[in-house]
């Protein structure tokens, strides 16, 4: 008779919002437990440690990043800070030999993404971008429901998401922090779009800079040699509709907003249409921290459900994006 394997200990590297929604999620896993907290400020680290602490579960407070980094009990790291600071901190992490799961966009550019990939390959250690969505359940029905012929050849991919972004959020705005919607938000319908079409032949993209150089609304068009087109558009500017569909000579998947984190999606044919539901954990953050602990379980240093070459791939076509509409980050 075996016991059940220990939980994977994380440690969480920064207290901003999404590190209360991942922390949240993590909260509903058996096998999987916030160790520890690292902040620039060790009464924010307690103060989240402290939300966080219940009967089985009292996370280590540090006040500083390099303390978090030498805990010797953290297995892996979720880096939680805006996608500026990722490759200084994502290389901090691989310095203390820690496994890292780093929060999209995983960095600015193609060049430094490639390098954070190069260095964990380097050093054997586990990496991956949180791209969320894709481990969505309902995101990774569609993508079988396609592969399977639902919507017989795609021939149109539309995604749109956006939002109106606060004021005094400073990192949404400041360039020197990697402002930036496409990097922000945009990556969403563009990943999306690659999911269901790969890499554009052709991009033709436009957008609205503010008058630092930030895109803060845009979209793009994406060609492809199969004759597919791709419509895609982001905004911090405006609360769109958040909307997504695929369609093709045999039928059509539609996803009602936000399209990055669906509940259900909808399949339509002729006169026909279902409503397809798969269950969701939480608040959708609990699918990556499962697939991250099957990969560390397994030995495993790249998850085939995060690609690191897919999400260098999809950086550069960001850069591609941003270098078009004359945007100008970091």
């Amino acid at each position: 008779m075996t016991s059940d394997p220990a939980p994977i200990r994380w440690g969480i590297l920064a207290t901003g919002d999404i590190a209360h929604s991942f922390a949240r999620d993590l909260a509903l896993l058996d096998d999987a437990t916030l160790h520890a907290v690292g902040s620039r400020s060790l009464s924010s680290a307690r103060a989240f440690a402290d939300e966080y602490t219940d009967a089985t579960t009292q996370p280590r407070p540090y006040g500083s990043y390099e303390d978090l980094l030498g805990d010797p009990d953290v297995d892996v790291v979720y880096v939680a800070t805006p996608h500026g600071r990722h490759t200084e901190d994502v290389l901090a992490c691989f310095e203390a030999g820690k496994a890292v799961l780093c929060e999209k966009a995983l960095t600015l550019d193609a060049p430094s993404a490639q390098r954070l990939v190069d260095e964990a390959r380097r050093r054997g250690l586990f990496f991956a971008e949180a791209m969320w969505m894709r481990l969505n359940p309902n995101v990774v029905r569609m993508l079988e429901m396609v592969s399977e012929g639902a919507c017989g050849e795609v021939r149109q991919v539309r995604a749109d998401l956006g939002f109106s972004a606060p004021a005094d959020k400073a990192r949404l705005w400041d360039p020197a922090l990697g402002a930036s919607a496409l990097l922000d938000i945009g990556i969403y319908p563009l990943t999306f779009a690659y999911l269901v079409l790969g890499r554009p032949d052709e991009i033709s993209a436009s957008a609205a800079l503010s008058d630092t150089g930030v895109d803060l609304n845009g979209g793009a068009t994406l060609r492809y040699a199969s004759g597919a087109v791709a419509s895609i558009s982001w905004t911090q500017v405006a609360w769109s509709d958040g909307r997504a569909s695929i369609a093709g000579d045999g039928g059509r998947i539609e996803v009602a907003g936000p399209m990055n984190n669906p509940r259900a999606f909808t399949y339509a044919r002729y006169w026909e249409s279902d409503e397809i539901t798969v269950p969701v954990l939480g608040e959708g953050y609990a699918h990556e921290i499962l697939e991250v602990g099957r990969c560390l379980r397994g030995g495993r240093t790249e998850s085939s459900l995060l690609p690191l070459d897919e999400t260098v791939e999809i950086m550069a076509l960001m850069d591609e994006i941003r270098a078009q509409v004359g945007a100008t980050t970091g």
